[in-house]
């Protein structure tokens, strides 16, 4: 099994339309917020920098759905690293719901986010920070590009 950063959700009603599964957009919503997650837990100072002149700016996100969640499912939301490339990041997202037994796999996805610098108004494109990279690294599947 190939190492990724996972964050659990416990679907609710709120994450749900009315038809009772879980609302399409909500799986890109925790794309985001396993990619914070994993800041928090492993690359702290990126996250700090955030608030000063880092942009970690998203130019593309998908999604492709295999079976529906609804409320009270648990969902994994697994992130790995694809590939580095300049300034770019592309992670892959895997979703499972889990619980009893094994995972099914509900859902995958794709981000990638460009590292820029805000300097005077404007942004610039800037390589990835260095601890970002070394955080990454470590999920990152069999051959993808750094």
């Amino acid at each position: 099994m190939n190492p990724h950063f996972a964050y659990e959700h416990l679907v609710t009603f709120a994450d749900t339309n009315l038809v009772g599964n879980v609302y399409f957009a909500n799986y890109v919503a925790w794309q985001g917020a396993c990619r914070e997650r994993f800041l928090a837990d492993h690359a702290p100072g990126v996250l700090r920098n955030l608030y000063s002149d880092l942009a970690l700016v998203t130019v593309s996100c998908s999604c492709e759905y295999f079976a529906e969640l609804q409320a009270f499912d648990l969902v994994s939301i697994r992130m790995t690293l694809r590939s580095i490339d300049l300034n770019r990041i592309v992670m892959g997202f895997d979703y499972f719901r889990v619980g009893n037994g094994p995972g099914q796999l509900v859902a995958r996805g794709a981000q990638t986010v460009a590292c820029m610098q805000r300097v005077d108004g404007d942004l610039i494109a800037i390589d990835v920070p260095q601890e970002l990279y070394q955080a990454l690294d470590a999920y990152a599947v069999p051959g993808s590009r750094r």
